[in-house]
């Protein structure tokens, strides 16, 4: 077996070289995990899990929240508080008592300035936050994002979380699904039935109900689907994709034959 964690495009050269020489292969690649918050949402609990998915590790985590998808009848009281939470976290020298550190570079954080200036360049608004020209940056929060804008589509990898405005259920569904992407999601929303049927339609590996999108158990089977790979880490899953699959008989009667 071959097993890989990393970029997208890495894996597509792995998956291609396995298939020349027909080995399977584990791909556990990027993300742009989507959080959907329903009109219904306990919105103290959402602001919770959508600061924790955002920005733990600095936002360096295939499962992070990338998009914030929110219904626009409660996206004003959202926003209000998650920047204000956003805001709040500290951020320095990873060695002191901080929650954002150092990302891996600065040409990481460079990126991820790029994009934040490309969402203000076409009518973005930044909540909190900003580009920074060191490797440490603050956590921030880009409002108003639309699919004409580069981190609408693509993995920043960094603190920056954007939000994106929906009409209700249906088009929330729609953004989430609106990726290449497919690894990790979540929805908020206090009629758990609501949850589980919007849950089954968005197009990820993994889904958490009332949860934050960072989240991982030994036991079970992690993974995504689209660009974000195939195969499954965890438990009975790990145990499937390292081993074959056999069978074995024992005759114990004379067998007929037809001829």
């Amino acid at each position: 077996r071959i097993n890989f964690t990393g970029s997208t495009r890495v894996g597509r050269i792995i998956a291609e070289t396995g298939a020349r020489y027909l080995k399977p292969v584990l791909l556990e690649l990027g993300g742009k995990a989507p959080l959907v918050v329903l009109d219904d949402a306990d919105l103290d609990e959402a602001v919770n899990a959508a600061v924790f998915g955002a920005f733990a590790n600095a936002g360096q985590i295939c499962m992070s929240t990338e998009k914030i998808v929110v219904d626009e009848t409660i996206a004003d009281a959202f926003v209000e508080r998650f920047a204000a939470r956003a805001a709040a976290l500290p951020s320095g020298d990873p060695r002191g008592h901080v929650v954002i550190g150092s990302c891996i570079s600065r040409g990481a954080v460079a990126r991820v300035g790029e994009l934040i200036e490309d969402a203000v360049g076409k009518g973005g608004t930044i909540a909190t936050g900003g580009p920074s020209d060191t490797s440490i940056m603050a956590a921030t929060v880009i409002d108003r994002v639309t699919p004409s804008m580069r981190i609408y589509d693509e993995e920043s990898f960094g603190p920056v979380v954007c939000i994106i405005r929906v009409d209700g259920e249906e088009e929330a569904i729609r953004i989430a699904n609106d990726t290449e992407y497919g690894l990790s999601s979540a929805v908020y929303t206090k009629d758990i039935a609501r949850g589980m049927k919007v849950a089954r339609r968005i197009e990820s590996g993994i889904c958490h109900i009332n949860g934050p999108t960072v989240h991982d158990e030994a036991q079970m089977p992690f993974g995504g689907t689209k660009a974000s790979g195939y195969g499954r880490f965890g438990g009975k899953a790990a145990i499937d994709e390292f081993t074959e699959l056999r069978w074995i008989t024992i005759q114990t009667e004379p067998m007929h034959y037809p001829f």
